[in-house]
């Protein structure tokens, strides 16, 4: 302020007119070196509410990876687990919203304000981008006497309530609510099945393997350890089609014509305003990195399903979850007020 209220003063003066250009002609040198200042200048930290080396971790790395290249700064990827995902949801969505600080949004933002675990929902956020979105599968023990999922269902609803034990995550969780949507889809109520609490996918996987749980309800590739070993085998997915690298396995509509799918679904975030700039640089880097050979290989490896929405189309999308998320776990007695 000072250099330019100098400026002034000296412009006033005739005497002073030589070095009154001279001081303009640098403040004309000054400014558009600020502005040429383009975001980003320095690291950026992804946020990923999850722990290391599950899905959503490596789902977030893969794409911090790619971001780093085509932005020419780190994009440091760090875990912040705990509350059930609300720790490191909390820490997106309160960051300053400078575009230095984003990350991996997930399904149970949709979740968890229903169970009373946080005030945050998707709207807490500037969404940029969808990138994935996995459907349950039906697994049961390799020697069940179930042979396809319709096998299955009738001996469900043949069963009284209880019967059946099932598990895949924790009480409420995402693929507790697919249990439930399946169970509604059939005309049963939602506690038909007794749901039995797992720290995952993979004890839950364990223990089906070892004859305690009648059928599990959790993505396939979080399955395919199990099915792989000739433990396990899936019998359904609960999805518009096919996964490609599990292309056995059929859809609910295939077999029981049930049109009903659900996801566990992957979006990138930012706190609440980030800059219109900002926004829409990433949103683009998103699409080319959901577009490259690189990204695809990466999901194909691992059976993760590739589901892309822009920016607009993704906030949608999530609002649109969180409704049927809400009702799912309201119908199951799992919603706090």
């Amino acid at each position: 302020m000072t250099k330019f209220i100098d400026r002034r003063s000296v412009l006033k003066g005739a005497a002073g007119a030589g070095l009154g250009a001279a001081a303009a002609s640098a403040g004309l040198f000054a400014a558009p070196a600020i502005a040429q200042a383009k975001y980003p200048t320095r690291p950026i930290t992804m946020v990923c509410p999850w722990g290391a080396g599950g899905g959503t971790d490596a789902v977030v790395r893969i794409i911090a990876a790619q971001l780093e290249k085509s932005l020419g700064q780190p994009v440091n990827v760090v875990n912040r687990t705990g509350g059930s995902g609300v720790v490191g949801h909390s820490a997106i969505a309160m960051a300053a919203p400078d575009g230095y600080t984003l990350g991996i949004i997930t399904s149970e933002i949709a979740m968890m304000h229903h169970q009373g675990l946080t005030q945050l929902t998707y709207a807490d956020y500037t969404t940029l981008a969808l990138m994935n979105d996995d459907p349950p599968g039906v697994q049961v023990n390799v020697n069940s006497p179930y042979k396809d999922i319709k096998q299955l269902a009738d001996a469900i609803k043949a069963a009284p309530p209880g019967k059946f034990k099932a598990s895949g995550t924790g009480q409420g969780g995402i693929w507790h609510l697919a249990l439930i949507g399946w169970l509604q889809g059939m005309g049963l109520k939602p506690d038909h099945v007794a749901w039995v609490p797992s720290n995952g996918a993979a004890p839950a996987m364990q223990d089906l393997a070892a004859g305690g749980l009648d059928l599990v309800t959790c993505s396939v590739p979080e399955g395919k350890a199990m099915i792989d070993a000739g433990k396990a085998k899936s019998l359904a997915i609960m999805a518009p089609e096919r996964n490609p690298l599990f292309k056995d396995v059929p859809t609910l509509k295939e077999t029981l014509g049930l049109d009903f799918s659900i996801g566990s679904w992957r979006g990138i975030g930012g706190p609440k305003n980030l800059p219109a700039d900002v926004a829409k640089l990433i949103s683009a880097e998103l699409k080319k990195i959901y577009d490259s050979k690189e990204y695809k290989d990466f999901m194909a490896a691992r059976g993760l399903t590739m589901r892309y929405a822009d920016a607009e189309a993704a906030y949608k999308f999530m609002g649109e979850s969180d409704k049927a998320m809400g009702a799912f776990m309201k119908a199951g007695g799992l919603a706090k007020g």
